[in-house]
């Protein structure tokens, strides 16, 4: 079974709110098998337009497992930060199988 990917790009247009929303994500990805690959950190556009210059990537065991972290109750219950804080998407992406 592929892997499965969360990807985020966006703007975070309120620091402070936006911080208080991340410290609280790491333990909604533990009961889905969720870790983070790239947490913000340096980015260079290569060509194209992005949604902002704030980029994660979260490896799930799969698709579904990325897809029931992000509709359950502990990350619905913090969204609205994220949402409220910063302005970009969210999407998930099946993994490459070779």
């Amino acid at each position: 079974m592929a892997k499965g990917y969360v990807i985020a790009q966006m703007s975070v247009i309120n620091q402070d709110g936006y911080l208080a929303y991340a410290k609280q994500v790491p333990r909604t990805l533990e009961p889905f098998g969720g870790r983070f690959i790239v947490r913000g950190g340096e980015a260079t556009t290569m060509d194209g337009q992005p949604k902002g210059p704030r980029n994660v990537v979260i490896e799930f065991p799969s698709v579904k497992a990325a897809q029931d972290w992000y509709n359950s109750a502990a990350y619905q219950a913090i969204v609205q930060g994220r949402l409220d804080n910063a302005d970009g998407c969210l999407v998930t992406v099946e993994g490459f199988e070779a």
